[in-house]
């Protein structure tokens, strides 16, 4: 629905991005999270997720540096399952986001966004989460197998991807291979899915995708500033404002699914 685009909207969008941008660069995380779910809360929830395709992917780019031939090598050939079952899981996320309705897709947005905030405040023990890593994020062909199609279907239907940082820091990584298989995980998913969203009709028009791609420019501006603000503030307030945000904007999609508000 490209017509209700008018420039009022195009321009809170491309603040969205912008903010969304600055979040990752102070925090260091949230762009995907913060830019889809504020972005769900004033356009077609499908759109939104599609829509952050591209900017997550150039947000992303700034992994490559930290990447040498032989942590690729390494990369691919230890964790091929969990890349393969991510992508699967991935186009299928992409297949069930054009098949769920905007309430209910609205309410699941928000519930993750919650979920994400609940989980890092650490408000909701989960009983016997513990013994659960302990026995399914284990590094092996099984292992990967599940997890990667879980997390990649939710990330395919979400942007969110925190399942699988999750998982990669649970195999006690070194710094190179964490940031080579994060880099190949993400970079190549995102890729993929910019081709899949357009196969499958997931964007609404082509000026939509171009604009898509012209995000990427504000989302790694925002990304600077971001990095530029991080010493003049501390860690506690970075994080207590990224989670409040998201709290904010996981209780307006709910909110509106219902609609609440």
């Amino acid at each position: 629905m490209f017509e209700a685009f008018t420039p009022e909207l195009i321009a809170a969008m491309a603040g969205v991005i912008v903010v969304a941008g600055a979040v990752n660069g102070l925090a260091g995380f949230g762009f995907a999270l913060v830019g889809t779910m504020a972005l769900a809360t004033a356009i077609d929830p499908a759109t939104a997720v599609v829509f952050m395709i591209a900017p997550i992917l150039g947000v992303n780019l700034s992994l490559i540096r930290d990447l040498s031939l032989e942590d690729l090598r390494t990369c691919g050939r230890r964790f091929t399952p969990l890349i393969l079952a991510a992508l699967v899981g991935t186009i299928v996320g992409l297949v069930v986001l054009d098949r769920v309705p905007q309430g209910p897709l609205k309410v699941g947005l928000g519930a993750v966004s919650l979920a994400f905030v609940a989980s890092a405040q650490r408000v909701v023990p989960v009983p016997g989460l513990d013994r659960a890593k302990e026995g399914c994020f284990v590094e092996s062909t099984a292992g990967m197998i599940g997890v990667g199609a879980v997390s990649g279907l939710l990330f395919g239907g979400t942007n969110v991807g925190v399942q699988l940082i999750a998982y990669l820091r649970s195999c006690d990584l070194s710094h190179g291979v964490f940031v080579g298989v994060v880099a190949m995980v993400f970079l190549g998913l995102n890729a993929v899915r910019i081709g899949a969203a357009g196969a499958l009709g997931l964007y609404p028009s082509l000026a939509i995708a171009l604009a898509s791609a012209v995000a990427v420019l504000p989302a790694v501006a925002g990304v600077a500033v971001g990095k530029r603000l991080r010493t003049r503030i501390g860690e506690r307030q970075r994080r207590a404002g990224v989670l409040g945000l998201l709290t904010l904007i996981g209780i307006r999609l709910i909110l509106g699914g219902l609609g609440i508000a």
